[in-house]
């Protein structure tokens, strides 16, 4: 059945590095790349969760956020760290770790999925806080990213402007939920699928479309 299908498929992955479907998912996104090799390009764009919050996470918030998590894990299976949610005054702000992915897509885009799962279990296992300048720093580092290449991409006006003309962008092509999955076609984006989906079920729609 692969023989009769289309090359060069694209493929748009909506996501954001703090977000924990996300988390969940891009295991699968990585798998179907994998098994469609030669044929399928995924392109990772992100989408501004929480992008500029400036308070602490309230009670109802982290109820809502450990909920969240405890399903994900049954799900998947991944790992969480609950102890983020002792923390008195965490501002759940994921504007740095989204620019930050944006510079690693620009400087090393074959890394990105690869970056963006480390950063995933970087926040949900390690508690690591992706506010941190240095923390993205050392985690880009392990790429073979070089600090000053990308903390004068990180820190310029230029990625700032791009990071929110992105974040413009997946909301208008009504990229609401994350994760959400998109096939480019000459008509425009066309969803395939919006929330967390296993592999089989993705494959199936996909192919459906086709």
């Amino acid at each position: 059945m692969m023989r009769d299908l289309p090359e060069n498929l694209s493929l748009l992955y909506v996501t954001n590095p703090m977000c924990a479907w996300c988390y969940g998912f891009t295991p699968v996104v990585r798998r179907l790349r994998a098994l469609w090799q030669g044929r399928v390009e995924v392109k990772v764009l992100f989408g501004e969760l929480q992008a500029h919050d400036t308070q602490p996470l309230q009670h109802e918030h982290k109820e809502r956020l450990a909920l969240s998590w405890h399903r994900v894990q049954e799900r998947t299976y991944l790992p969480f760290e609950y102890r983020f949610f002792i923390q008195r005054s965490f501002v759940f702000n994921t504007e740095p770790a989204c620019r930050a992915m944006l510079c690693v897509r620009l400087l090393r885009p074959v890394l990105t999925l690869e970056v963006l799962r480390a950063m995933h279990s970087a926040f949900f296992v390690d508690n690591i806080d992706l506010k941190d300048t240095m923390e993205l720093v050392r985690l880009v580092r392990l790429f073979g990213i070089p600090e000053n290449l990308f903390l004068t991409l990180f820190e310029s006006e230029e990625i700032m402007q791009q990071m929110e003309e992105e974040f413009a962008y997946v909301d208008s092509i009504g990229a609401t939920t994350y994760p959400s999955v998109y096939l480019s076609t000459e008509d425009g984006p066309q969803r395939l699928a919006a929330g967390y989906v296993d592999l089989g079920e993705l494959e199936q729609r996909l192919l459906q479309l086709l």
